[in-house]
């Protein structure tokens, strides 16, 4: 992998990783236009630039993260209580990720016996699933606002971590699945956009210590430091870019053109691999 890709699959993750559209589909796919085999090395080296994407978050949202600190040590009962619902919503996902890892990347990560056909169904789902809600949120005139990250339980953080279990499949989006999860569970959308966000850091953060275990050695010795630091870079840097944009943009409208997005994204991938060779 030279710098070029490492770049470009950093900038990828960055823009996409929380955004609802699938970072790990668009990744695998991205790694397949380029050229590049998916397999446990490719697939730690995009794992391990998502600590530019987490930095991002833990940049943006300091002040929150700054609330649980102080809520670890007593001074802070909101935050005290904000950390053991994000510990609680994490544990779904934990639990089953470590059962179901060998499975998941067998079948249906890119460079599995499925190919990438698990994550345009994916997209295309998805998409119409966000169509739909939307479509009834605008005929119910959008009524249930929902309560803030105050009013969020230990029955509502568990709900949405076991929401986050269905983002295994790669092309489901970990963050469309616990958005949507946190506004089933009762939260407004600005309030299940920033949990969605701070769990991602607690998810994220697990994954990519794992695979840096098991195979950040391996990781360096293939591709050396210098890629996967641009790597890293082009993901702290767009990722900014990407939150920001996010949250400003869903404060004002909907989820559609994510929707959209994801319906034509699967029909075009699907042509393409349709597309006579």
């Amino acid at each position: 992998m030279d710098i070029l890709q490492a770049l470009i699959l950093g900038l990828v993750e960055g823009l996409t990783e929380y955004l609802p559209v699938s970072s790990t589909g668009h990744l695998l796919l991205t790694q397949r236009l380029m050229g590049i085999e998916s397999d446990e090395i490719s697939n730690a080296f995009v794992i391990s630039i998502q600590i530019g994407a987490i930095l991002a978050v833990v940049g943006l949202y300091r002040a929150r993260i700054g609330e649980m600190l102080l809520g670890a040590v007593g001074r802070n009962p909101g935050g005290r209580r904000l950390a053991f619902n994000l510990a609680a919503a994490f544990v779904p996902a934990a639990v089953l990720g470590l059962i179901l890892e060998k499975i998941i990347k067998k079948f249906l990560f890119g460079g599995g016996e499925w190919g990438l056909w698990p994550i345009v169904a994916a997209w295309f789902v998805g998409g119409a699933a966000i169509l739909v809600v939307a479509a009834i949120r605008k005929r119910l005139g959008r009524s249930a606002a929902g309560s803030g990250l105050e009013g969020l339980t230990l029955k509502m953080s568990v709900l949405i971590g076991a929401a986050q279990c269905l983002a295994m499949w790669p092309g489901v989006s970990r963050s469309l699945i616990t958005i949507v999860g946190g506004v089933i569970a009762g939260l407004s959308l600005p309030a299940a956009v920033e949990f969605s966000f701070l769990l991602g850091v607690i998810t994220l953060g697990a994954a990519t210590a794992k695979d840096m275990w098991d195979f950040g050695g391996a990781m360096l010795s293939s591709y050396g430091w210098l890629p996967v630091a641009a790597g890293f870079f082009a993901a702290w840097l767009s990722a900014i870019l990407a939150v920001k944009w996010m949250v400003g943009y869903l404060n004002k409208h909907g989820m559609e053109i994510f929707g959209w997005y994801r319906v034509i994204l699967a029909i075009a991938v699907t042509a393409w691999l349709l597309w006579p060779k």
